[in-house]
């Protein structure tokens, strides 16, 4: 069986799966190099994909390939549909993304069950039945994790869904939390540093109503593009802000980009103090050809996150829900499901849909992530566990250890580590039982 290292290309398997209209395919990636083998009932880790390239998270989750050889398990990391080189319709992305017919086979509910038919089908092919599952994922790739452990407790044994905003839905939370967050993250940096960005803005249009003033925005930031216009410039930079403040690890990075350790507090460095340069700026913007999820937005992943109050690092809005029900029937022709993903999977009401239905969750968030504000920060039972980092960012906990790590984050990991084995313990005692009462009895003599 081939397999996937930390720095080398990985080699691609297929997996194919039947549309209504066709038949297609998404990939996986396996790695068998630590697997103890199916005789012996050793586990299987289950990367559930994101909305991207399935190549460039198995490059940034090394937690699966440092606690693998603890655990000897199988690793694998699935494609998500619609993302990567995972398209229907023969590959044709043109035609996979032409229409509403054609992307209406896009969604979170036919990605769990694309995940739950490989791993089916490839735990009997490995003769690997009594295996053990653990899924893992993070941001979407977690809210999968956590939502197959609910959809599917008879595929998978527990979940470790990292930095996922399974509450980040219209009544549930604020829409003013994700901002408010990036805002404390670079105002805790340096306070100059948050108001020069704050009223940048006003600068933005002073400058760009002025003659010649968009080409000088341009300039000033190497855009290279011919042209900009104002609205353009200033997306670009709140995706930049936005994105660092996601990433801010403790050490340096290559996720969302190449950045520098505690990238808010090096990017405050460069507005405090422009000597030092302030081409950060035309390095964070990259979007890491995420064409389906402007889709997935419009359908089920309606999450508010645009508020911003007279204190946030952004001009004052509010969040409109009008707003992208117009741009969904502009671009699509469809009316957004902005409750569809709580009918679903029960995130109105979430603790209590988990604490009735649900067991062996791991929610982990850093409180430096936007995201965070939309995670399970409590736990919801002794089973569903919540591990809070106060200086965490994005899931920092799946990335590669280095020496640089901080002694929280290490705290993290082992926490992880440690519930996870006590899941494959208590299944493998199962087994056990089972097996055993399974025996034939035999007759005794008298």
């Amino acid at each position: 069986m081939k397999k996937i290292t930390k720095s080398g290309s990985p080699f691609l398997f297929w997996f194919f799966l039947l549309l209504f209209t066709s038949l297609s395919s998404c990939r996986y990636l396996i790695n068998d190099t630590y697997w103890g083998g199916a005789k012996s009932n050793a586990p299987i880790f289950v990367y559930t994909g994101n909305e991207g390239n399935i190549e460039w998270f198995a490059q940034n989750t090394g937690f699966l390939y440092e606690t693998a050889p603890h655990f000897k398990a199988l690793i694998i990391f699935i494609e998500h549909r619609f993302y990567g080189k995972s398209i229907p319709f023969g590959g044709e992305k043109d035609v996979a993304y032409s229409n509403a017919t054609t992307l209406g086979y896009l969604s979170s509910t036919q990605a769990l069950a694309d995940y739950a038919s490989l791993i089916i089908d490839l735990k009997k092919n490995l003769t690997a039945t009594d295996s053990p599952v653990v899924v893992f994922g993070g941001s979407y790739g977690g809210m999968l994790a956590a939502w197959f452990r609910l959809k599917y407790p008879h595929v998978t044994i527990g979940a470790l869904a990292s930095s996922s905003p399974i509450l980040n839905f219209e009544n549930i939370t604020s829409p003013y939390s994700f901002n408010n967050i990036v805002t404390n993250d670079f105002r805790s940096e340096s306070e100059s540093c948050y108001k020069v960005i704050k009223g940048s803005w006003q600068q933005i249009e002073d400058a760009a109503n002025q003659p010649g003033g968009l080409d000088l925005l341009r300039k000033s930031f190497k855009i290279c593009k011919n042209y900009i216009s104002a609205d353009y410039l200033e997306s670009w930079l709140s995706t930049a802000y936005i994105y660092t403040a996601m990433t801010d690890y403790p050490t340096s990075s290559n996720f969302l980009n190449p950045l520098p350790a505690f990238p808010v507090k090096q990017m405050c460095k460069a507005i405090d103090n422009p000597t030092t340069g302030n081409d950060t700026f035309a390095k964070l913007y990259d979007p890491h050809d995420l064409g389906g999820w402007q889709w997935q937005a419009c359908t089920e992943m309606i999450m508010p996150t645009s508020g911003n109050n007279e204190e946030s690092i952004f001009p004052a809005s509010e969040w409109q829900y009008k707003n992208r029900a117009s741009y969904c029937k502009m671009t699509y022709g469809i009316e957004p499901r902005p409750n569809w993903i709580t009918t679903e999977f029960g995130g109105h009401d979430i603790k209590r849909v988990l604490r009735r239905h649900g067991s062996n969750i791991i929610f982990f968030n850093g409180l430096r992530d936007p995201w965070s504000g939309g995670g399970v920060l409590k736990n919801i039972s002794k089973s569903i566990i919540a591990i809070v980092a106060k200086e965490g960012a994005h899931h920092v906990d799946l990335r590669f250890k280095t020496s640089e790590d901080p002694e929280w984050l290490k705290d993290v990991r082992e926490q992880e580590i440690n519930i996870i084995a006590k899941w494959i313990s208590q299944i493998i005692m199962t087994l056990l039982m089972i097996n055993h009462l399974d025996r034939p009895l035999v007759a005794l003599k008298i």
